[in-house]
């Protein structure tokens, strides 16, 4: 396993397109999501120009788990979409808080692999250590993720620290509640894992929101 993180600038357009196919076999085709898309691709309001984006491969360059962070300077899920989770509060809003999102580690090459497995493996474990140094780089010392609520055992159980903002709460029916992690105080990366060979995202000022278009990931995908 290999995991690449940068903005889509820095990724190359193929595997840009695989991250946007991946996030819409997860998300609406396994997951069941309701979200809008188009040409099998997941895209959002939040993928633009600020967005640092962290991917694991195989040894194949399959992906096999994908996450997004974004800077809670500018708008982001839970401020924007998920704001009652916080029960009247405002929502997170500093240099050293990001957002991750967009969470996940199927890999669907593997035919055991359920719903279930998208926090699981071992794969989702190395891939949110992985989340959290990339963060740390980028100057973060805490992260704030909408999660299920059984991600909070999850999480404690693998030597996470987090903290609720607020107690959960249904939202179409599923248990979701709003939660920060610790960075500095997480576990490790695992011995033997290099995140960070081919793209290094150092502290830095998030560019001004431009729209990633959609088009350039359908053109990607239309060629591979």
């Amino acid at each position: 396993m290999k995991v690449i993180s940068g903005a889509a600038s820095e990724l190359s357009d193929e595997l840009f397109a695989k991250v946007c196919s991946y996030r819409h076999k997860v998300f609406v085709e396994t997951l069941g999501w309701e979200l809008d898309t188009e040409e099998g691709i997941e895209l959002d309001q939040f993928d633009h120009a600020g967005t640092i984006y962290v991917v694991a491969q195989d040894e194949d360059g399959a992906v096999i788990g994908c996450g997004r962070l974004l800077p809670t300077r500018q708008p982001y899920l839970l401020s924007e979409v998920f704001p009652q989770l916080l029960k009247g509060a405002a929502p997170p809003c500093h240099p050293e808080i990001w957002e991750l999102s967009r969470f996940a580690a199927m890999d669907f090459n593997k035919k055991s692999d359920t719903a279930l497995d998208q926090v699981s493996s071992s794969i989702a474990v190395k891939l949110l250590q992985a989340s959290i140094a990339c963060a740390a780089r980028l100057g973060a010392k805490r992260l704030v993720t909408v999660s299920p609520i059984g991600m909070e055992r999850w999480l404690r159980r693998g030597g996470f620290i987090i903290q609720r903002l607020a107690p959960p709460m249904k939202v179409d029916g599923h248990a979701l509640f709003a939660c920060l992690i610790e960075v500095q105080k997480s576990p490790a990366i695992l011995a033997g894992e290099q995140p960070f060979l081919h793209s290094q995202p150092s502290a830095r000022a998030p560019e001004p929101v431009h729209w990633h278009s959609t088009r350039s990931a359908q053109s990607a995908l239309s060629e591979a």
